[in-house]
């Protein structure tokens, strides 16, 4: 029945972990996901207290995702929790998430989805074989007005896509913050053992890949990267810039930067076509700017009439009413309710439904990471994506 709520369990994401809250409050946004179970700490007291604080049973707080998984398939169908929410660090996910799908568990994953692509090969297959639903956070494309501006291009009203320009600057690492023993974020995700091989370019550039692919569906053909470490004492990148030539002849400009001394969460998007051009802001998100060739600019507002279905889909409050990260995080959440209640009713998907960044999305997003990280590295000028 769709109003009984799905259960559902969350791995990391305990006191004090911004990304844990923000997944929650996304996950309850509809008021159709309900938090049953957790391992939220890889601190057994803290992960204890965590799930005291959310208010979780007793006997569903546990001390180690192994443990939650066991006592999850112990417990009859009616109870047993529908999918599962990882929000550890980026070295966690990949065991994680391949043990809940092996079981039959669905997934929402944060990104970047794992370390390899050999990892990511792994749960594609393993997915297909166990008939598991997998979402990847890529939360940026549950903005309305970047739904529509996918609308817009794949409709060709942008015609031919000839450049794209996509920049995502913060400044919040602009300082050895890892070395403070005070900043948690800072320090894992500067960390090669936990982060992975990259840090700005893996960080925020994976969101940057992903929100050029989301809304253009263009791929990949080549890239030539220039990744630095400016802060003395860092381990991985904090800024980069790429040149990318895609399959269709078009071309683009990537940057990400977290030294970028002003700047907290400056996600930007241009997209030039033969008949038109889109531009799109983060930190003004209920806007998308619109150039037709053969008329005058416009400005398109979130909660207008005159948005395509999957904008208006999207959007909750009318126009005037600003709605920002935490809605667009929920419709994400949305996207993974529906297509989990469409497969347990045996039903297909009915249009604009199941809409969320898939496992296939991040595992291109890990190739992103690898093949960026191996051109940076290269003395040849372009590295084939392929």
């Amino acid at each position: 029945m769709r109003n009984q709520k799905l259960r559902y369990a969350m791995v990391g994401g305990g006191r004090d972990a911004f990304i844990g809250a923000v997944h929650r409050r996304a996950a309850g946004f509809h008021n159709g996901m309900e938090l049953v179970s957790g391992a939220l700490s890889a601190d057994p007291g803290k992960a204890r207290l965590s799930g005291q604080d959310l208010g979780l049973e007793p006997g569903r707080i546990h001390a180690d995702w192994p443990s939650l998984l066991n006592d999850e398939l112990k417990r009859p169908a009616a109870e047993r929790i529908q999918f599962v929410s990882i929000v550890t660090p980026n070295h966690m996910h990949y065991p994680v998430a391949r043990a809940f799908t092996e079981a039959g568990i669905h997934v929402v994953c944060d990104k970047p989805l794992v370390h390899t692509s050999e990892q990511a090969a792994d749960l594609i297959r393993l997915a297909g074989q166990r008939g598991t639903l997998f979402a990847v956070t890529y939360n940026y494309t549950g903005y309305p007005m970047v739904r529509q501006a996918r609308a817009m291009v794949r409709a060709g009203q942008l015609g031919e896509i000839r450049k794209v320009v996509v920049e995502y600057h913060q400044g919040w690492l602009s300082r050895l913050e890892e070395a403070t023993g005070t900043n948690k974020q800072a320090a894992w995700r500067t960390d090669p053992a936990r982060s992975g091989i990259a840090g700005a370019i893996g960080d925020i550039g994976s969101h940057a890949e992903n929100l050029v692919a989301t809304v253009t569906g263009l791929e990949i053909e080549a890239i030539c990267a220039d990744l630095t470490t400016f802060v003395p004492g860092r381990l991985l990148d904090d800024d980069g810039s790429l040149l990318i030539r895609y399959a269709n002849g078009a071309k683009g400009v990537l940057l990400a930067s977290q030294i970028a001394l002003g700047c907290d969460n400056d996600l930007r998007l241009r997209v030039y076509g033969s008949e038109g051009a889109l531009e799109w802001h983060q930190e003004d998100p209920n806007v998308l700017g619109y150039a037709p060739i053969d008329g005058p600019r416009q400005t398109l507002v979130r909660g207008t009439p005159w948005l395509t279905p999957a904008a208006k889909r999207a959007s909750f409050l009318p126009a005037g009413h600003p709605e920002a990260f935490m809605e667009a995080f929920a419709n994400i959440y949305l996207g993974v309710g529906e297509a989990i209640r469409a497969r347990e009713a045996g039903r297909p998907l009915e249009p604009l439904e199941g809409d969320y960044p898939t496992l296939e999305d991040g595992a291109r997003g890990v190739r992103f990471i690898e093949k960026t990280v191996q051109a940076s590295r290269s003395q040849e000028k372009w590295t084939r994506w392929s």
